[in-house]
């Protein structure tokens, strides 16, 4: 399956480091639980975890809607995702750092 935007010479590199984040989880955020989040229109976003999450629910790139299970405090989750269904289980609301978007 070919990377979305990638094409020629470009598929065998593509770029896996993130360039900007937004918390998803913090007071006052521009994100919505349940939402598309901004600018993932043409590109999904990777997930880092700062707590330990026991179940997050998204809709991938490709629409799918899956749930992930375990997930430490401190890692990544290098899939492309559009939206966060709810708000994780093992997340607080409203607390920054809790769950970021990677662009």
């Amino acid at each position: 399956m070919a990377i979305k935007g990638l094409a020629g010479n470009e598929m065998a590199q593509p770029r896996v480091f993130a360039h900007d984040a937004l918390d998803l989880n913090k007071l006052n955020s521009t994100y919505t639980y349940g939402t598309d989040i901004p600018g993932t229109q043409d590109r999904g976003v990777c997930l880092y975890a700062g707590v330990d999450i026991a179940s997050i629910e998204v809709v991938m790139e490709s629409g799918t809607q899956v749930i992930f299970k375990g997930i430490s405090a401190g890692s990544f989750l290098p899939v492309l995702v559009t939206k966060v269904v709810s708000m994780p289980s093992g997340a607080t609301a409203n607390t920054a750092g809790e769950l970021l978007a990677l662009y």
